[in-house]
């Protein structure tokens, strides 16, 4: 990845983590350019190797995210953002942010849940959890109610985790 793809991928990072944080949406006015822009920086400055970086990029940060989405950790919004991300970066960027983040979010998750004094509570529902699929194999022990989920915005553990991978590739 150059340096300029994560400068140029920055603005909409900053609008997602705004939004986000104010409404818990990355709405599609933010999202769409993205990943148009990324295909078509790309795709200008590298022919069609830069449209197949893109592609590889975008499609290495949908996919996964997309599965976070279908069991509920993340919203589509992320989704459609590390399809962006992807477009901009490639997929070796993409895939540390990814990880960087999840990282992030545990700690995070980790630092509310024992503010609220939760943390007792919520390893015992995770230790059932563990337990209900040897004994109940059935895929609605995954679903959780909505009341029990932790939420928070997710951007509040992309953008470290983009800068955590930024400053990686320099370190």
């Amino acid at each position: 990845m150059n340096e300029w793809a994560f400068w140029g991928f920055l603005p909409f990072l900053a609008g997602a983590f705004f939004t986000d944080t104010l409404t818990m949406k990355i709405p599609n006015w933010i999202t769409a350019p993205a990943v148009l822009m990324g295909f078509l920086t790309q795709g200008l400055s590298g022919g069609w190797k830069g449209v197949l970086f893109a592609g590889a990029g975008a499609a290495a940060g949908f996919l996964p995210l997309l599965l976070m989405h279908v069991i509920g950790a993340v919203g589509a919004g992320d989704v459609k953002l590390f399809a962006g991300i992807g477009a901009w970066t490639g997929y070796f960027f993409t895939i540390q942010v990814i990880v960087y983040s999840l990282l992030f979010a545990a700690a995070i998750g980790w630092i509310i849940v024992l503010k609220r004094r939760e943390g007792f509570r919520r390893l015992r529902s995770v230790a059932r959890l563990l337990t209900g699929i040897f004994y109940m194999p059935k895929w609605t022990l995954f679903k959780s109610r909505d009341g029990d989920m932790l939420r928070f915005p997710f951007m509040f553990a992309v953008v470290p985790g983009a800068a955590a991978a930024f400053l990686g590739g320099w370190i």
